[in-house]
C-alpha cells in the first residue's frame, strides 16, 4: 500500500448486511471496483464489500465498492 492511498479494508459479512439495510439498498446498488486493484486487500474476492477510507484534514469519509 502507497502511503497517499486510502485505506481499504473488507467488510464483515454481517457487517455488510447491516450497511445494506441501513443504506436500503442491494448489493448492484453498490459502486464497483475490479478484483485485480492493487489497492484491495490480498482476502478479497467477488461479491465482498470494501470500504474506503478518505482522510481530508480531520475528516474522514467513508466509500464503499463492491468487487467485481
Amino acid at each position: 500500500m502507497h502511503i497517499l492511498q486510502p485505506k481499504h479494508s473488507k467488510l464483515k459479512p454481517e457487517e455488510a448486511e447491516k450497511l445494506l439495510k441501513e443504506l436500503n439498498i442491494t448489493l448492484a446498488q453498490l459502486p464497483k471496483i475490479n478484483s485485480d486493484d492493487k489497492a484491495l486487500p490480498e482476502n478479497c474476492k467477488i461479491g465482498d464489500i470494501v470500504k474506503i477510507e478518505r482522510k481530508d484534514g480531520e475528516k474522514i469519509s467513508f466509500y464503499h465498492r463492491v468487487v467485481v
